[in-house]
């Protein structure tokens, strides 16, 4: 026996969800990617380096200051289009600081509130530039706080905890898509050493080193990713104990970078090789570059730049020639009041003297030989 007919009544579609507000946040992500051309790769002189060609990737001149800009696109347009982001959706983050600031500003962009939770000792900078697009900041006293206040003011307002701290290695494409690795990659092609040896990243949440690693593997290159921690930081811990439950209980003096456990956007297996730096050295490194390329930059990329010039000197002993790149990740004028104020570093106990005159040497001759 046949299936009944249906009568032509009796066929209607589905009710669906309205996507007008999503086809509409999305059309305005993308008119701020095509809005913001790709930053700048600068070639810094060095006299001392020969062969070696030394490349910086500005992320600072995105139109929120630094490389979190990327990720923040990235994060927004990961929860819009996993349906966690809808109109009049509360953004909460855990943050400390410049991720923040990108994300308030997409939320503006996009007509959302924003929350960013942060340790009390974010810079004022920071705090400022955050609440200047329309967010409001929770403080909390200690870096370890920052995750579950998040997540538990997300559940409070309804909103979506962006959390990028886990979503950062997974809401980049990272084969591709005009990610970082792919912009630095293409704009190297047409240089003397167009595969660079070595490219060097700090890491905050550990996804933009993710991104480069796994974007070497897939495209078969053969440069080496070196990831630059910072003193009190679990993430250089892990890498060399492979114990990816380690924590550190002091907080990070270099703002971005450095974590007290292992964010579970970090991912060792795509690293080549891991140094730990001096915040010492870090901020010299930041103070030397920032007087060589007549700005300020901040103390990650002093991180990421000391982290390059061991590697440099490695391999001008090799007698070997090639291209190294790292990035700017940040304008230094954010710090002005810390890593760039004689009275801040003094009361912190950090002496950036010796590191300088070592970097300064190397830069200039060559020779990298730490002052004793």
């Amino acid at each position: 026996m046949g299936d009944t007919p249906l009568e032509s009544d009796d066929i209607a579609l589905p009710a669906c969800r309205d996507r007008a507000w999503t086809r509409r946040a999305i059309e305005l992500l993308q008119g701020d990617r095509r809005r913001s051309a790709d930053t700048h790769l600068l070639k810094p002189f060095f006299a001392g380096l020969g062969g070696l060609s030394i490349y910086l990737k500005d992320e600072s001149t995105h139109p929120t200051g630094s490389l979190k800009h990327r990720l923040a696109h990235s994060l927004l347009l990961y929860g819009i289009c996993n349906g966690r982001i809808d109109e009049g959706t509360t953004l909460v983050e855990a943050s400390s600081g410049s991720t923040a600031v990108s994300e308030a500003y997409f939320a503006r962009l996009l007509g959302l509130p924003f929350i960013a939770v942060m340790p009390r000792s974010t810079s004022r900078a920071k705090v400022e530039a955050i609440e200047s697009f329309g967010g409001r900041c929770h403080f909390v006293d200690t870096p370890g706080e920052v995750y579950g206040v998040a997540a538990e003011l997300a559940r409070a307002t309804g909103g979506h905890y962006l959390d990028q701290f886990t979503n950062a290695e997974r809401a980049t494409d990272w084969r591709g898509n005009n990610n970082i690795a792919e912009s630095i990659f293409n704009q190297m092609q047409a240089e003397p050493a167009p595969v660079p040896d070595w490219i060097v990243m700090s890491a905050g949440t550990g996804g933009t080193s993710a991104t480069i690693g796994r974007y070497i593997r897939y495209r078969n290159l053969p440069t080496r990713l070196c990831v630059a921690d910072v003193e009190h930081s679990a993430f250089y811990d892990a890498y060399v104990t492979g114990d990816m439950s380690v924590t550190c209980s002091t907080p990070s003096r270099i703002e971005g970078v450095g974590r007290p456990r292992v964010e579970p956007s970090f991912t060792p297996g795509a690293i080549d090789h891991m140094m730990r730096v001096p915040d010492a050295a870090s901020i010299a490194a930041a103070h030397v570059l920032s007087d060589r390329l007549f700005r300020r930059v901040g103390g990650s990329t002093g991180t990421n730049f000391y982290a390059l010039c061991r590697l440099a000197a490695a391999m001008l002993r090799e007698k070997r020639g090639g291209a190294l790149v790292t990035l700017i990740c940040d304008s230094g004028e954010r710090y002005a009041s810390t890593y760039f104020d004689a009275d801040w570093l003094k009361a912190n106990g950090i002496d950036i003297a010796p590191h300088r005159t070592t970097i300064e040497r190397f830069l200039d001759t060559g020779a990298f030989l730490p002052e004793r």
